[in-house]
């Protein structure tokens, strides 16, 4: 865990083995096998292409099953939190989409009930928006 402090200009999680070695080496030995296959037909070439991209594939949706989860379980605590922070407005909490709750994270707690309203008026629509208005940012360097 690192105790850097976070914002919205600093808060996106790379992780550089993954994002900046594995995947592209990856992907140029899938598109190495692929045009290897192009230029010498053959059992061996085209199983080769077929397998690179198979792995390729496998990591890039092994990120994203991860993410998945991820987001399911920052659902889960912000509801929790939210229903927490705001006891009476169930109906409202439960008419945030999963999006609005992965962004209202970084919210502290005291700015949460004013983005909710804006969310729910239509004013902040995406996570990109939510997490440009939060103003006291809370880190989470907890994230896959």
């Amino acid at each position: 865990m690192s105790d850097t402090a976070q914002s919205y200009a600093s808060h996106a999680r790379y992780v550089p083995g993954f994002h900046f070695f594995a995947l592209p080496v990856l992907l140029i030995n899938a598109i190495v096998w692929i045009v290897n296959a192009v230029r010498h037909p053959g059992v061996d070439n085209a199983w080769g292409a077929v397998v690179a991209i198979a792995i390729f594939l496998a990591v890039f949706y092994a990120r994203g099953m991860a993410l998945r989860v991820q987001d399911r379980v920052i659902r889960l605590e912000e509801t929790l939190r939210l229903t927490r922070l705001m006891p009476s407005r169930g109906a409202d909490i439960a008419r945030l989409s999963r999006d609005h709750l992965v962004a209202l994270r970084f919210a502290s707690d005291a700015e949460v009930p004013g983005l909710v309203d804006r969310v729910l008026a239509g004013e902040l629509a995406t996570r990109r928006e939510i997490k440009a208005a939060v103003q006291t940012w809370r880190a989470d360097h907890l994230r896959a």
